[in-house]
């Protein structure tokens, strides 16, 4: 029998200047039912839940609650109309200089109907009584800034469910929660599930949707792609249309086979995932591929040095490589252009020739002087290298296109040789011409090192890579040559097919 309709999407469209990022989203959320959004980077995933949840407003199109035109102005007023958010970003969802049991109610203490007074002892009543709906057991006493991350987004869920919702929309609820956490916060969906909750959750978990599923919605360069909610439901094709099913036909041209410059075995990368092993060779250039969230930046991080494994040993040139920091993958010939950008890959009120230099400052020294005319030679080369649209080196970083700042985060480690070059998501917020470029460079250069990409876009990886491996739940689950993939088992892989999950 089908639900009834709680929340009503219409034409929505929304720009951001000339680029459009939603068009004609037409959506319909049903009471005790679990809608997943599957969408990859950039497809508007998060700016249709900022409409939803009043961060933004929509240029076009309406929504409805209740079958009431639904406006909401700023994100308190959709809180107060019954729908709730938990924001990808942790940060949104708490305030980290206040405790616990104050963050679990300060939404009610914003309340003028329960008047003026501070009760310390009713907000700690009323928080423990949140705590154990949500069977979080933490005290309730620490400040949210000392709790590790997984707490912190236990409590921002725990915070978004005591409001009563009416739509609950959940991004990436599980992006740091442990197996543990994850199937105590599939219980309280399932209890607001039977009370008649509509929910929306965001993932690309497979073993999430799995278990939550209803309806799996697709989403493309802002486009509804595809809507599956016959039984059973068909996570490949899900998985398919929202990649897209044009996938490009010319692959990269294939490097012949070499010895290993590195190696990985019996490699652990989270509690209960499967130990894998991995080789890469000399000139190869191999793309790690999988949705979000099944530990890709994670297996980066720890070829980098920015963590560690729980099992398992690694090899580069025949030696052991262990790096305990990113100064240590460096010095060993291994680096890294992180996902990032903004955050992690470059230096803001830096030039562009500083950010080329900044790892690499030892070696434009002399007594501890830094030898500027070298430094800014080394940079113009890169810039002539790479194509990088700029009047000189000396340009402000952030005067530059999206394309033209992850050319300078990639000519950054392109400028000094090194053993393996590791790349997270390069292609991520170009155009397409800066893709090529980018692409093209790489397979360039890649002579005298090995090349890992990782990417969630298979086109990206056909185009770019000489193999291509599969990470699904923090493990490697296939393994394809470009020249001779299986598509039907590439998505398949992808989707988490070999997976046995629950549905």
């Amino acid at each position: 029998m089908a639900q009834s309709v709680v929340f009503n999407i219409a034409g929505l469209g929304k720009s951001f200047g000339p680029n459009t990022v939603l068009r004609d989203i037409t959506l319909a959320l049903r009471a005790g039912e679990v809608t997943v959004l599957m969408g990859a980077n950039g497809a508007g995933k998060s700016t249709l839940v900022k409409i939803m949840s009043g961060v933004h407003q929509a240029d076009r199109g309406a929504m409805q609650l209740e079958g009431t035109s639904f406006l909401p102005g700023t994100p308190a007023e959709a809180m107060r109309a019954g729908v709730v958010t938990v924001h990808q970003n942790i940060d949104d969802g708490v305030v980290s200089a206040l405790n616990v049991a104050t963050n679990l109610v300060l939404d009610r203490l914003n309340n003028t109907k329960r008047g003026i007074l501070f009760n310390p002892h009713r907000i700690r009543s009323e928080a423990r009584e949140i705590a154990e709906q949500m069977d979080l057991s933490l005290d309730l006493s620490a400040n949210v800034n000392e709790l590790p991350l997984a707490d912190r987004q236990m409590v921002a869920i725990a915070r978004a469910m005591a409001h009563e919702p009416k739509v609950m929309i959940l991004d990436e609820p599980t992006s740091s929660l442990s197996s543990k956490e994850a199937d105590r916060l599939f219980a309280f969906i399932d209890r607001l599930r039977e009370r008649g909750v509509a929910i929306l959750y965001i993932s690309h978990r497979m073993s999430d949707i799995r278990r939550l599923a209803d309806r799996i919605v697709s989403l493309r360069d802002g486009r509804i792609t595809g809507l599956f909610e016959d039984e059973p439901l068909d996570y490949e094709g899900a998985v398919n249309a929202m990649l897209g099913q044009e996938l490009s036909a010319g692959h990269a041209a294939a490097c012949a086979a070499s010895e290993p410059i590195f190696t990985a075995s019996g490699v652990q990368l989270a509690p209960g995932a499967s130990p894998f092993s991995l080789a890469l060779g000399m000139s190869e250039v191999v793309a790690i591929t999988g949705l979000v969230g099944v530990g890709k930046t994670q297996l980066a991080e720890m070829l980098y040095g920015l963590r560690h494994p729980l099992a398992g040993s690694m090899q580069l040139d025949g030696k052991p490589y262990a790096p305990r920091t990113p100064a240590d993958a460096i010095r060993r010939g291994v680096f890294l252009v992180a996902k990032d950008r903004a955050r992690t890959g470059i230096v803001p009120d830096f030039n562009i020739y500083k950010n080329m230099s900044l790892p690499f400052l030892p070696r434009f020294s002399f007594f501890s002087i830094t030898q500027r005319r070298a430094e800014r030679a080394a940079a113009r080369a890169q810039i002539e290298n790479m194509g990088i649209v700029c009047r000189s080196e000396r340009d402000d970083l952030f005067t530059l296109s999206g394309g033209n700042q992850q050319k300078v985060t990639v000519a950054r480690w392109l400028s000094q040789p090194s053993r393996m070059l590791i790349l997270d998501e390069p292609f991520q917020g170009v155009d397409i011409a800066a893709r090529h470029d980018i692409a093209a460079k790489l397979r360039e250069s890649a002579k005298e090192r090995a090349t890992l990409l990782f990417l969630t876009e298979l086109d990206e990886a056909l185009e770019t890579a000489d193999r291509i491996l599969v990470m699904s739940e923090h493990t490697i689950v296939g393994e394809h040559r470009t020249s001779e993939v299986d598509m039907a088992r590439l998505l398949a892989e992808v989707a988490g097919a070999n997976m046995q999950g629950a549905a």
